[in-house]
């Protein structure tokens, strides 16, 4: 006779049905103090959302968002096959409670411990990771397989300098004076036009906002357009800096798996119908590298305005297709207005060069611009004109074509090496847009384990599980090749080979 599971009862863990608080964010607030004061220890395994709301006598979906918010914020994980437990490594000290603490010794006071004196979206944020080194000194050598970042060599460094140099020499009295929050008129101007024909984005230069980066087009989108506890769908698995700025507006996380068409809309209505916002990569899907067909495309769209719902759309690096002309934006099939847009500079050009936009329905844009004026105001003025020039006077065009081909050329060098070093050890699948590819490891092979591995001997790679809220069916190492040379990467497969078969086996 099979063994019963045992009631997961803790007194702590009543909700207050009366109260103005969701009962979703009760229950997150009661299962993180527990999991800090000690009393849920490291690796112990929590009920099914089923079975715990049956427990408790409330929604499966109220405790589908506890758990998706203290997955969010590395408080538990999620594994296929082995269910939801606390996690190995909690995301920060865990604080002494006083009835834990001896009488006779006096308690750290709170400086000692920093995160304590954030608030939750203060710790959330504290604790959101990217790919290790990202922003290290030793960054700066690229190594193969480093994840998103252009080949910096092949960027036209002198035509740079001299365009940034005439921009200086010409109109320095006016870069010197404070700028319109939505940036540099030329600039929108050119964006405005290249969208137009290059993503089939429907705007005028008055609907362009210039932004740090596509992260701070979706920071300022999250905070007009959210409220502390709203839902918000997210790819899964999907971008972390999406995440972070979607906890840091206080959204409550919603993971949609992703499958071969893109975002799976029908499993996002059924988890949360009326969710806020969704955030989307419909072109090229980060990190799995999928485009978002036609009819979830049109299904998206229909539930947006449906549920008066908003999209943010990043096409972060739809400009690399390999196969045919890039997809068209979904903000382009949009007749409700209710997609922003947001697109980046730092794959296209330079990473350093933190210029990013984003393309409001008109009826956001002064709700933006106002939002704007309590941050970062606009971003540096010489920059935004470097890029107007680079634009206007073609050489954004030529450069998007001879980046390209080459990344083309190393895209098929790596499936190349990938089937001579990697057989067995790593099915590589390449997508046909973007800068890396997917490579999905053995049954029993524990990617962190193997991107350790990879990294003792000198290997770039991001395991695939750290980009996933809700637990992967497959363990895989996400591979870049568009910043290593040929030589590079057929050096960095055997070396990868080499790391991969020193991984032990579950």
């Amino acid at each position: 006779m099979p063994k019963r599971r045992a009631a997961f009862t803790h007194p702590t863990l009543a909700l207050d049905h009366a109260s103005a608080v969701p009962l979703s964010r009760q229950l997150y607030d009661r299962l993180r103090h527990l999991i800090l004061s000690g009393q849920l220890k490291a690796g112990a395994r929590l009920p099914s959302t089923r079975d715990l709301a049956s427990e408790l006598g409330v929604a499966r979906g109220t405790v589908f968002m506890a758990y998706t918010q203290l997955l969010a914020e590395n408080y538990i994980e999620s594994n296929v096959g082995s269910g939801t437990t606390v996690a190995s490594f909690l995301p920060q000290e865990v604080p002494t409670t006083p009835a834990q603490a001896s009488s006779s010794r006096t308690p750290d006071p709170p400086e000692r411990h920093p995160l304590a004196a954030l608030s939750q979206r203060g710790a959330a944020l504290a604790q959101i990771s990217f790919a290790p080194g990202t922003f290290s000194r030793e960054s700066r050598k690229v190594r193969a397989f480093r994840v998103a970042t252009p080949d910096l060599e092949a960027f036209p460094h002198k035509l740079w300098a001299q365009l940034a140099a005439r921009c200086a020499r010409a109109q320095m009295s006016d870069m010197l004076m404070s700028q319109h929050q939505a940036g540099y008129p030329p600039l929108r101007e050119a964006i405005a036009a290249h969208l137009g024909v290059a993503r089939g984005v429907r705007c005028s230069a008055e609907q362009v906002i210039i932004t740090s980066g596509a992260q701070g087009a979706i920071d300022l989108a999250a905070r007009i357009l959210l409220d502390p506890g709203d839902a918000a769908w997210v790819e899964d698995p999907g971008y972390p800096g999406a995440k972070g700025a979607l906890l840091g507006a206080g959204a409550q996380l919603i993971p949609v798996p992703v499958d071969e068409e893109g975002l799976d809309v029908a499993a996002g209505w059924a988890r949360c119908q009326q969710a806020r916002l969704a955030y989307v990569t419909p072109a090229h899907q980060f990190p799995l590298g999928v485009s978002m067909s036609l009819s979830r495309r049109l299904a998206l769209l229909e539930w947006a305005r449906q549920e008066s719902a908003w999209i943010l759309e990043d096409d972060y690096d739809s400009e690399y297709r390999y196969v045919g002309r890039p997809l068209a934006a979904l903000q382009g099939l949009d007749e409700a207005q209710r997609v922003i847009y947001i697109g980046t500079f730092s794959k296209v050009l330079f990473p350093g060069l933190r210029l990013g936009y984003l393309v409001a329905p008109p009826a956001l844009v002064d709700a933006l611009l106002a939002a704007r004026r309590f941050t970062d105001i606009h971003p540096p003025a010489l920059e935004q004109a470097a890029v107007a020039d680079f634009i206007n006077e073609g050489h954004f065009t030529r450069h998007i074509r001879r980046m390209r081909a080459l990344y083309a050329a190393r895209r098929d060098a790596l499936l190349n090496a990938a089937q001579r070093d990697l057989a067995g050890l790593l099915e590589v699948q390449a997508p046909e847009t973007g800068m890396h590819v997917i490579g999905w490891l053995p049954s029993g092979i524990d990617a962190r384990s193997a991107a350790h591995q990879a990294a003792q001997h000198q290997i770039e790679t991001i395991p695939l599980s750290t980009l996933s809220l809700g637990g992967l069916r497959r363990s895989g190492l996400l591979l870049g090749y568009a910043a290593v040379t040929e030589e590079e990467i057929n050096d960095g497969t055997r070396r990868l080979a080499s790391a991969l078969r020193s991984v032990p086996t579950a």
